[in-house]
């Protein structure tokens, strides 16, 4: 289905005065026809203007009032007609309807798809081309590593082509909302949380440091680019995805906690020793270059080793002063 915009149709304020001034005359016509009715008169002239009273109407019934980044889909007894699209007072045939099945659905900031069941709310059948935001619930998924993580994102999109939106698939915001969340989890199941080691992100068979945590936006890109895919046919464009929330599952989310700290005591105690063993090295390098003392391998290796005690040690050194002789 393609999309096609009706041009040409802002006549609405002239329609409006047109059936206006038709009513006043049928009025006036009504009063004239009644009283040549009482005189003896032919009645003719007043059953046209009751007729016209009657079916004077109808014309008001295809008056469209759009406003900026709005649109109206017109059918006319299930045929598509075309698409009013830019703001104006638009006046189209007044058999024509408005068509819109995703018009009770509302897809809120957060929170999965609500839809109005209220049989007796006037529903608005205009659909918005305005640039808005889909928040659905966060999801619980499984990395390529197996640990289930947590995960919510936000989707920027908007309606680029109105035919396609309203024919193409049964309602086009719950279609969004459900190819969101299947593309999230296709994509989220190719990423470990955090870096691992032996793990393809990118399909090329060479290991890399992809990850969840560390690379958001390119999994975020991934995203877009995958619900793009998905939505085409449903005329929706998707402008930008953004991860808003990302964790453990809490099942697992003290366990990897404390495997986080282990990394990082790790990693600070290696940091620790490697500076510790480089002042060490400095210090026996000073001492030989000034001549400050000569010391045997023994002795060194006394000194080296109260060195790195003092310098690794999680607590401050009590110093102990020898007073009497190196040896």
């Amino acid at each position: 289905m393609e999309e096609k915009v009706l041009q040409g149709k802002k006549n609405g304020m002239l329609v409006l005065l047109v059936t206006l001034l038709v009513y006043a005359a049928a009025i006036g016509g009504c009063i004239a026809g009644a009283i040549m009715v009482e005189d003896g008169g032919n009645p003719a002239l007043m059953v046209v203007c009751i007729i016209l009273l009657c079916i004077g109407w109808i014309p008001l019934c295809g008056l469209k009032v759009l406003k900026p980044q709005e649109a109206v889909v017109l059918t006319l007894f299930g045929k598509y007609v075309g698409t009013l699209k830019e703001d104006g007072f638009y006046w189209v045939n007044p058999f024509c309807s408005s068509f819109n099945p995703a018009a009770g659905t509302k897809l809120n900031q957060s929170g999965d798809v609500k839809v109005a069941t209220n049989g007796t709310e006037l529903l608005d059948k205009k659909i918005s081309l305005k640039i808005m935001t889909l928040s659905n619930s966060r999801q619980k998924i499984n990395d390529c590593l197996g640990n289930p993580v947590e995960i919510g994102i936000a989707v920027t999109w908007r309606v680029c082509d109105t035919a396609k939106a309203v024919f193409n698939v049964n309602n086009y915001k719950e279609f969004l909302s459900l190819q969101c969340d299947s593309a999230l989890r296709n994509i989220v199941r190719l990423y470990p949380y955090d870096v691992a080691p032996n793990v393809d992100t990118t399909g090329d068979g060479i290991a890399d440091e992809g990850s969840l945590r560390g690379s958001s936006d390119v999994v975020a890109k991934r995203i877009s680019n995958e619900i793009q895919q998905r939505v085409e046919e449903a005329g929706i464009e998707i402008i930008e995805a953004r991860i808003t929330y990302l964790a453990y599952a809490t099942e697992i989310a003290a366990v990897m906690l404390q495997r986080q700290q282990a990394s990082t005591i790790i990693d600070a105690r290696k940091m620790i020793v490697d500076g510790a063993v480089g002042m060490v090295e400095m210090a026996l390098e000073r001492l030989n270059e000034k001549n400050v003392v000569e010391l045997d391998e023994e002795r060194k290796a006394a000194m080296v080793s109260n060195l790195l005690v003092v310098l690794c040690g999680n607590r401050d050194a009590q110093p102990i002063v020898n007073s009497g002789s190196l040896y």
